[in-house]
This record gives C-alpha cells, structure tokens and sequence, in this order.
C-alpha cells in the first residue's frame, strides 16, 4: 500500500497567483486575517478561504461585512475549523448569506431566508439538461470545446477543482491529443499535490505538441517542487527554447540557477526578464536579485544591461 502524499502547502506569492489577487484584495484580505505574512504556508483549505474571501468582497460585500459574516458563520457551524473554506457563502440582496442544501440563512444574523426564486431553479433545470450525463448531440469534437470551456472556468476556483478535472478528462476522453486540455489537468494535479500524475499529464501534452512550451515550463516547477533543480533547468531551458520570451520561464530559471550558485547564469535571465516586465511587483524581485549578484544594495538594474 502506498503511502500518502503529503498535503500541499503554497507560498503567499503562489496563493496571490492563482487567485490574481490585486494589491487592494490581497489588503482587504490581510485585515480580515485570511492572509498572514510572509514566509507563513498556506494549505489548500486556506487556499479556498482566501478565494471565497476574495469573491465576497469582488461580489460588492465590504470588509466589515465579511468580518462580521464570518463571525456569523462560526456561530451557524461551531463545528466548522474554517467556515469560509466549510460553509458555501454568497451576497445576495446586498447581504452575505449562507446556503446549506436548499436553505439560505443570514450569515450575520442566522436568520433563515426564503428559498431560491424560481429564476435559480429554471437556470439549474436548463443547466442539468444542458450538461447532464446523456451523451450529447452534437459532433465530438465540439463536445471537447465545450467541456474544456466549461473546465477552464472551473478552474480557476479551488472549490470546483475536483469539477474541473472531471471536465478536463471528459475531454480527453473525446478527443486524447488535445494538448491544452492535459497541460490545464496537470496543473491542477500540480495543485492539489499529485505531482506524479501532474508529471503524467505534463509529459502527455508534450507528446501530443511537442511546441507545447507551457508544459515544459510546468515540468520544471513540477520539478523544482520536489527538489529536482538540474531538471528543474532542463525542462525550464526547454521552455525558452521553444518561446525564447516566456517572461515566467526566464524569472523561475534565474531562481534555481541561483539557489544551485550559478549566479551568474542567474544573471542573464534576471536582466532578460527585466526586459520583458519592468512594472509588476515581480520585476522589483528580479531587480533586488539582481542588485544581490552585481553588488548594489539598491537593487537598481544598469541602463543598457539586456542579454550576454
């Protein structure tokens, strides 16, 4: 019997990654204590607080009122270690509700609401229909677009993931070269810490394209993930072999180039990304790497520096 994977932990910049969080979020989320500072991991349960925080307050809610929601909710679930990431919550008429099966309550006050209007029932009546289990009539490869689209927009919610992969592999099913699709599922299985079958899936949207780029840049985090740092490099150069601009390649390259000392090496592709971002806040890293390696304390990149 295998043993258990551990439990994936994120780094601040990860979890601001993938929920594409702005600096005015990733504020409102320190003040409701759903973001801690840096250097502390975050678990996947923490992943999704944050991303349910960050929808509440994108949906119209004020910081006050998801503070004072949460404060509902622990008393509505006592039980719940996390109600943000346990309870399924949403704004609705201006006010923060919790939903438990067909019920709807007042996060605030646990005042029971009335049940979904008939506007819900007839779109989840015209969505079961439209995406239920019988076979659908309409060409394959149309049938793969269409449950690509609708994975990728799952997955961009770490509460639909487990949805989001179903999708991803409805559409390989149907169609098992499409690149995009296996490239999009092992990032998810990146994720949620399968890294073996994240591998998997990387390597088979290479084989199915093998200009794939984003995939070889996948397996080389998949690879710095676990420790792995000369194919880390391999897979990294791969990708800037086959998209000599992939800003993200260049800046997660010079990161392992300088954690094995090759700083120099490191160098290079810091000053390349500085080519290619100058104004994201990844770009004051790079430059403060960059400053380490030269000697300057300011961090500040030398006009004209570009590629040796």
């Amino acid at each position: 019997m295998s043993e258990a994977q551990p439990e994936r932990v994120f780094s601040l910049r990860e979890v601001t990654r993938l929920l594409r969080l702005t600096a005015r979020r990733a504020a409102q989320l320190r003040r409701l204590g759903l973001l801690r500072a840096e250097g502390e991991g975050y678990r996947f349960r923490d992943l999704v607080a944050c991303r349910v925080g960050a929808a509440l307050l994108e949906a119209g809610a004020s910081v006050r009122q998801v503070r004072e929601a949460l404060e509902g909710a622990r008393r509505l679930a006592p039980d719940a270690e996390m109600p943000l990431a346990e309870l399924r919550l949403l704004v609705a008429d201006r006010r923060i509700v919790v939903e438990q099966g067909r019920l709807r309550f007042d996060a605030r006050t646990g005042q029971g609401l009335l049940g979904f209007p008939e506007t819900d029932l007839a779109r989840e009546a015209a969505e079961s229909l439209s995406w239920g289990m019988v076979r659908p009539l309409i060409p394959p490869a149309e049938a793969a677009e269409a449950w690509f689209a609708r994975a990728s927009a799952w997955d961009g919610d770490p509460e639909q993931w487990e949805a989001a992969v179903d999708a991803y592999e409805r559409v390989l099913a149907i169609d098992p070269g499409y690149a995009a699709a296996w490239n999009n599922l092992g990032l998810l299985q990146h994720r949620m810490g399968h890294y073996e079958r994240a591998g998997q899936c990387y390597e088979a949207a290479l084989a199915a394209d093998e200009v794939c780029s984003q995939a070889a840049f996948n397996l080389g985090s998949l690879h710095e993930d676990l420790g792995d740092f000369s194919a880390s490099i391999t897979w990294y150069r791969r990708a800037l072999e086959l998209a000599p601009d992939y800003a993200d390649a260049h800046f997660n390259l010079a990161g392992v180039l300088g954690k094995v000392g090759r700083a120099e090496a490191a160098a290079l592709h810091w000053r390349r990304y500085l080519d290619l971002d100058l104004g994201s806040p990844w770009a004051d890293i790079a430059r403060s790497h960059l400053g380490e390696i030269e000697g300057r304390p300011d961090g500040e990149a030398r006009a004209g520096e570009g590629d040796e």
